[in-house]
């Protein structure tokens, strides 16, 4: 039995006894003081035990029968109103006892800074016990993703194990910290509600988890945001108002609205909870593969994840290989470690839109102290990877994954990582939250520069039967035919020839370079055109 596993079994025995005994009390080791997670400053000896209600229940797997209930003088400043009726139904909060250590504790942590294993974590910032706490909290409420073996494990040369966080009910695997974010905070909080300002993965898990904790949410996007992103978080159950031009206008009118009606403004951190959340994917890791040898996952900007995932693997066994992939366009880790502090300035130009949460804000000191001393390598991909293993994973494992999700992959296709080859390895998908067009586009590309789409040009005469020669002989190499064009040049010497573009599909990069030597063979005027 592994260590998370005899946390979780010690804890329901602890818990068992204490009910026969009469005493009616369940662990929580979040108590928060003056509002703030993991405060250390805290007075006199109390811990924090929250009971939730019977008929409140965290699921996963379905839009809750009553909307979130927001009330009609809160929205004064949004200049729409929508108003959703209910009621509000909060964890129940009393002090009793003597207080547990908590996350982010300084004066306690620096005695249980050291590992079993020898490694040391700093302790301010995220502790085992933190995550195995995380664990048992949030497993009514978020799916235990498989991670099963993948039959791409032949083509690349090892054991790859691909963990499906894109099951997630919002897609993503940020749900693990937001919903312990949300069931940590205070009763006052929970009743007045919480506040996001940004179309990204973190908004859609506050969306949806705070509409099934009871906890008003509202989200402020930008004019510019897709109308599918808007669409899905007023199903998750929040309130969504489009603001200003920018996703900075948006922020500084979320505050706004946040400190002038006490709503609590949420933006995607590096909070002791928040990794402690994101952490407990790598127990499942533990749990699910034996023998496992290596971990990818993505990084970029901010890298919970990896830091989290990080902090549960190296406490249940140091010897495994915890790997950072990131945009070659944004290698924000790499080069923070590289200097030795977090670089918040990076002069980059990155596709924003493709790459999304990947080259969201900077990552601040925790999550680097975290990730330089339990993370042993760092790589960036190229963007031409990152669609190529979008591919891999759609024909493979039959998803639709964004960059977020394919980027650790990209890593093993770049051929970065050769010292993984007759190794046990997992790699997170973690998000599939990317929409149809640009998916579409994505895929196209990604065949052009997997050489399984070609567009090639011929002179032809205007003999009868030229095309239908041309035709048969892409019939005779079983290539697919995409389109096809004809245009008379207009030079006086072609006078009597006719131009023929065709965009054509192969299986593989073999029959490509076949195909593409049978046209030289008949046609000495081929024009080829490189991806």
């Amino acid at each position: 039995m592994n260590f998370a596993a005899q946390f979780f079994y010690s804890h329901s025995k602890n818990r068992a006894s204490r009910r026969r005994s009469g005493v009616e009390e369940e662990y929580d080791p979040f108590w928060q003081s003056n509002g703030k997670h993991g405060s250390s400053s805290h007075q006199g000896s109390q811990r924090c035990v929250s009971k939730c209600p019977q008929s409140r229940s965290v699921r996963n797997g379905g839009i809750s029968p009553r909307p979130t209930p927001i009330h009609p003088e809160r929205l004064k400043d949004f200049g729409e109103e929508e108003y959703l009726n209910g009621d509000v139904r909060t964890w129940e909060m009393k002090i009793i006892g003597s207080p547990e250590t908590q996350l982010g504790d300084m004066a306690d942590s620096q005695k249980r800074q050291e590992f079993k294993s020898g490694i040391k974590i700093p302790g301010e910032y995220i502790r085992f016990e933190d995550i195995s706490a995380a664990a048992f909290k949030i497993q009514g409420g978020v799916q235990k993703t498989p991670c099963v073996y993948s039959r791409l494990s032949k083509q690349y040369g090892m054991e790859i194990y691909v963990k499906k966080e894109h099951l997630q009910y919002t897609g993503t695997v940020k749900e693990r910290g937001v919903l312990y974010l949300l069931m940590s905070l205070r009763q006052d909080q929970q009743k007045k509600g919480v506040i996001v300002a940004s179309d990204s993965n973190f908004s859609m898990a506050v969306a949806y988890h705070g509409s099934e904790l009871r906890i008003p949410v509202f989200v402020i996007m930008a004019a510019s945001t897709s109308p599918t992103r808007l669409k899905i978080c007023r199903e998750y159950g929040a309130m969504v108002i489009s603001y200003g031009s920018t996703p900075m206008d948006s922020q500084s009118h979320a505050r706004r609205l946040a400190q002038e009606n006490g709503y609590l403004y949420l933006e995607e951190e590096e909070s002791s909870i928040y990794l402690a959340g994101l952490g407990t994917m790598g127990l499942e890791m533990y749990e699910q593969i034996p023998r496992l040898d290596a971990v990818i996952l993505p990084a970029g900007g901010l890298c919970g994840l990896l830091a989290g995932t990080a902090a549960a693997l190296k406490q249940l066994n140091p010897n495994i290989t915890i790997i950072g992939v990131e945009p070659e366009d944004f290698p924000l880790l790499q080069q923070s470690i590289k200097l030795g502090y977090p670089v918040k300035d990076f002069h980059s130009n990155p596709n924003r839109k493709l790459y999304g949460d990947l080259v969201g804000p900077p990552f601040g000191n925790n999550t680097y102290q975290i990730a330089k001393k339990l993370v042993d390598k760092v790589v960036a991909v190229r963007e031409e990877d990152v669609l190529v293993s979008m591919l891999r994973i759609q024909e493979y494992e039959r998803v639709l994954v964004d960059t977020e999700g394919a980027i650790g992959l990209a890593a093993v296709i770049s051929g970065k990582l050769p010292e993984l080859r007759g190794k046990r390895v997992a790699i997170a998908v973690c998000s599939a939250n990317m929409e149809l067009p640009l998916i579409r586009h994505c895929v196209d590309r990604a065949l052009a520069i997997d050489d399984r789409v070609g567009k090639f040009s011929v002179q032809l005469g205007e003999g009868p039967g030229d095309v239908g020669k041309l035709l048969d002989l892409l019939a005779r190499q079983d290539a697919r035919l995409l389109d096809i064009s004809l245009e008379r040049p207009s030079t006086m010497s072609d006078l009597f020839n006719i131009q023929v573009s065709c965009t054509v599909e192969t299986r593989d990069k073999l029959q490509s370079a076949q195909l593409r030597n049978a046209l030289m063979e008949r046609y000495t005027a081929l024009c080829w055109q490189e991806r």
